[in-house]
């Protein structure tokens, strides 16, 4: 079953580092659908999976200057709440109604990754990236910052999916030093939700959580690297159509087919 989990881990990973997000999007699905776990200890593992890929992608991207620390850490601070909040409000929700809010957040994601992509040209992809961070807007930040700790918590994602949008249209970073700028924030983010999840009593598998981490660790470190070779505008829109599938396949699910694992 762990083997299992190395090509999900990699695709996630793939997935941060090249766009910023999309980690858990991706992650709760494979570990509830293919590996079998509830879905509460899947928001779980896919919290340790996505932080350290995160990290991982995070560190490349600041290497490179991609990080407006100003914007991450008010984002950072403002999620913290949002984090216990939301955390305490998921265990109070059926595993039925999780996955299946989670899919409606999910195609809002696919649409803004979409609109973002189909935005994107030739010349902005071949663009020079500005390490130039904006002046800090703390009220945008610090509402940001909120809501996306309370998605956090209560659906076990990073958020990158929102973040970077967010960054790139509301607080007019450049793609570059937002999906940069959306990883060290979904790594403060997430460590913060598996406290959470660990303090009230979620459990782990630690045979797939330390195979799909490191795949997803060396994934993340790929996507940095092919970040600047494939054109942003087909990553979008392919990362949005896939969302759209998977989310489309957890509504049928919830709807009409008993709804996950262990959702009961």
């Amino acid at each position: 079953m762990a083997a299992a989990a190395i090509p999900f881990g990699l695709a996630i990973g793939l997935s941060l580092g090249m766009l910023g997000g999309g980690g858990s999007v991706l992650a709760v699905p494979v570990l509830v659908y293919v590996l079998g776990q509830s879905v509460h200890e899947a928001t779980t593992t896919s919290l340790v999976v996505v932080t350290a890929g995160a990290l991982a992608g995070g560190l490349a991207h600041a290497r490179e200057g991609r990080v407006c620390w100003r914007h991450a850490s008010a984002f950072t601070a403002a999620a913290l709440p949002g984090v216990v909040a939301g955390t305490a409000l998921g265990n109070a929700v059926s595993g039925r109604v999780l996955i299946a809010a989670f899919a409606v957040i999910m195609l809002a994601a696919a649409a803004a990754t979409w609109r973002k992509a189909t935005k994107a040209t030739s010349a902005g992809d071949a663009a020079p990236v500005t390490s130039s961070c904006p002046p800090l807007r703390l009220g945008r930040d610090l509402v940001a910052g909120l809501l996306i700790g309370t998605m956090t918590g209560f659906f076990g994602v990073g958020g990158g999916f929102l973040i970077v949008p967010t960054l790139s249209i509301a607080l007019a970073l450049s793609m570059r030093l937002a999906v940069g700028t959306s990883l060290a924030i979904i790594t403060a983010t997430s460590v913060m939700a598996l406290g959470a999840h660990l303090v009230a009593g979620r459990g782990l598998d630690a045979g797939v959580t330390t195979t799909m981490t490191l795949a997803c660790v060396a994934g993340a470190l790929g996507g940095v690297r092919l970040a600047g070779r494939i054109p942003q505008r087909q990553l979008g829109q392919g990362f949005a159509a896939l969302v759209v599938l998977v989310a489309g396949y957890l509504l049928i699910s919830a709807a009409f087919l008993g709804g996950p694992p262990g959702s009961s």
